[in-house]
C-alpha cells in the first residue's frame, strides 16, 4: 500500500514537472506586424512594459502589412498589428479577425535628395510632387512588398492619373524590402521615397536625404490591431491576445 501510494505521488510529481515547461512555453503570443513598427523602435519601448505587467511574452514577426495579414489568415499569428485600413476591414469581414481597434497613427513623408531635381521641396500636395517626379524621371524607390506603405504609395500614384505598372521605367526602383532597407537604397542612389515618419526619425543613414513634402492629409497613416478569429483557428490564444 505504501509502495503504491509512493508510486502515485511520484507519478503526479513527474507529471507536474513535465507539464511546467509546456505552460511556460505557451505564455506568449505571436504578433504579425510591420517593418515600420519594428524599425521605428516602438516595440522595444512597449513590449518590455507589457511583459512586466502581464507576464506575457510577445514574439513579433515583422513583414509588410499584406504578408502579415496572409500569415494571420493561415493561423500563424494570434494578433495582427498593421496599417492598411481597407485591407484590415476586408480581413475582418472575411471572418479572419475580430474586434479591430485603432491603436495609433503617424504620417507618411516624401523623402528625397536635398538637391531636389524634381523641384518638390516645401510643397504640401504629395500628388503634385509625385507628378513632378514622374515627369522629371527622377530616381524613385518603391518598397514593392505589398506593405501598408506600398499600398499607400500605389493609391497616391493612382491619384496622379499614373498607372505605375505601365509607366515605370529605369527611374522607378522596386526593392521588395522593408522600410529600413528601402531607405538605405534611396540613400545610396540619392532617390525619392515615401516613408513613414516614425522609421525616418530613427533612420541613421540619411546621407543627402531630407523630408521634402509633408502635411498633406492624404499622408495620414492609421494603425490598427486585430485579434485573429479563434473560431477560424482554434489554437489562437484568445485571452492572451485580447490582453495585448
Amino acid at each position: 500500500m505504501a509502495m503504491t501510494r509512493t508510486l502515485v505521488i511520484g507519478l503526479a510529481l513527474a507529471l507536474v514537472v513535465s507539464a511546467a515547461p509546456v505552460v511556460a512555453q505557451d505564455w506568449f503570443i505571436t504578433v504579425a506586424s510591420t517593418t515600420s513598427t519594428e524599425q521605428s523602435g516602438l516595440f522595444k519601448h512597449l513590449l518590455p512594459a507589457f511583459q512586466k505587467k502581464t507576464g506575457i511574452q510577445v514574439r513579433v514577426v515583422a513583414l509588410g502589412t499584406g504578408q502579415a495579414l496572409d500569415m494571420a489568415r493561415r493561423g500563424d499569428a494570434d494578433v495582427v498589428f498593421v496599417h492598411d485600413i481597407a485591407a484590415e476591414e476586408k480581413f475582418v469581414s472575411d471572418g479572419y479577425g475580430v474586434g479591430r481597434k485603432d491603436v495609433m497613427y503617424n504620417d507618411f513623408v516624401l523623402i528625397g535628395p536635398k538637391s531636389d531635381p524634381a523641384k518638390v521641396a516645401g510643397g504640401k500636395d504629395v500628388v503634385v510632387a509625385l507628378s513632378r517626379i514622374r515627369s522629371a524621371q527622377a530616381p524613385f524607390v518603391s518598397r514593392a512588398d505589398k506593405s501598408g506603405t506600398h499600398a499607400a504609395e500605389l493609391r497616391l500614384w493612382q491619384l496622379t492619373g499614373t498607372d505605375i505598372a505601365v509607366s515605370k521605367g529605369p527611374w522607378y526602383r522596386e526593392t521588395g524590402s522593408g522600410m529600413g532597407p528601402a531607405l538605405n537604397t534611396a540613400s545610396s542612389m540619392n532617390g525619392y521615397i515615401l516613408a513613414d515618419r516614425g522609421t525616418w526619425i530613427s533612420f541613421k543613414n540619411r546621407a543627402d536625404l531630407a523630408v521634402l513634402v509633408e502635411g498633406d492629409m492624404r499622408l495620414f497613416n492609421q494603425y490598427g490591431v486585430i485579434l485573429v478569429n479563434p473560431a477560424k483557428h482554434q489554437h489562437v490564444k484568445k485571452d492572451l491576445g485580447q490582453a495585448f
